[in-house]
């Protein structure tokens, strides 16, 4: 089969496409034919080792210190079941599914990965009937990573929220999120970006490429940087008594629970994965050299198997 590994840590290059031999699942585990990932951020900074100052060393202990210890990226994905392990009740053979490959020893940049039915960490469930592959295996870590925080944030109805971000993925995913609450939402973004934000349901856009949001004089129950590039000190400036302020520098947690939620408000229309730019996994190289360059918008999706027009 074919897989995109790397050995060592670097610049999108270090990104080589090989064959490896196609994987067996152990009796807990299922054999999923890949047919869609993406590039997150996570995957650019596992590949690139670009950790904050604090966290170098013990991301490095984590993940690997002199070289990657899992060599294919792909942190989310979306597929079917060719095959199941003996132990394996939940799932069966032909069975859509998508999700994470969070803290395993492999990821989604391979036409064939096996992934245990349960994990810690991690998650797997059917997938959205309504989405195509290449739409779903762009909304497990950035829906999940919206609605955690909003939640933590303790989200309700007519609140102001405003989104740092608005246009990545996690911002994409929030603004629709906060909107399906029944909240006032407010997105910050550059200029290029305003009509995208508007058009996933932001009521009011600043440019913070012209305005200072810390500067405004409207205040808000939550602000949402979904970016880690603002910061609590700025956020408090605009942020009513009590107000909360979350960001994706937090941690965050992978459920079933959060899924499932994600998976109704696709499948009901509330939210719909933003998608930029689509590659095949040959171009993983250029896909990576995308994200790194900061524009991308919403989620890049990676075609691994090309799926038929009646394979939804």
């Amino acid at each position: 089969m074919k897989a995109v590994v790397y050995s060592k840590y670097g610049a999108p290059e270090v990104l080589q496409l090989k064959e490896l031999e196609k994987p067996v699942p152990k009796p807990n585990e299922i054999l999923v034919k890949v047919f869609a990932t993406s590039v997150t951020s996570g995957d650019v900074r596992l590949r690139a080792s670009d950790f904050p100052p604090l966290f170098w060393l013990p991301a490095r202990l984590i993940f690997g210190l002199f070289r990657p210890k899992k060599q294919i990226l792909g942190h989310e994905w979306s597929g079917a079941i060719e095959q199941v392990g003996a132990k394996v009740s939940k799932f069966k053979v032909g069975d859509k599914v998508f999700g994470t490959t969070t803290m395993l020893k492999t990821g989604a940049y391979a036409e064939y990965m096996c992934i245990p039915e349960h994990w810690s960490q991690g998650v797997v469930v059917k997938k959205p009937k309504q989405l195509s592959h290449k739409e779903a295996a762009v909304l497990p870590i950035g829906s999940m990573t919206a609605l955690f925080l909003l939640q933590k944030a303790n989200i309700q109805r007519d609140q102001k929220v405003l989104i740092y971000g608005a246009s990545g993925s996690v911002g994409s995913y929030a603004v629709q999120i906060a909107n399906y609450f029944g909240t006032r939402v407010t997105g910050v973004c550059s200029t290029r970006n305003i009509e995208m934000v508007e058009q996933l349901g932001a009521e009011t856009v600043i440019d913070y490429k012209k305005q200072d949001y810390s500067q405004s004089s409207e205040r808000y129950d939550i602000v949402f940087d979904t970016v880690g590039k603002t910061s609590k000190s700025a956020a408090k400036k605009v942020l009513k008594h009590n107000g909360k302020f979350v960001s994706t520098k937090m941690l965050t947690k992978e459920s079933t629970e959060l899924l499932l939620q994600a998976r109704q408000l696709a499948e009901t229309g509330k939210i719909k994965p933003f998608i930029d730019k689509e590659y095949n996994l040959e171009n993983i190289v250029e896909t990576h050299r995308y994200v790194d360059s900061g524009r991308k918008r919403g989620n890049v999706s990676v075609v691994v198997h090309h799926q038929k027009t009646n394979e939804q």
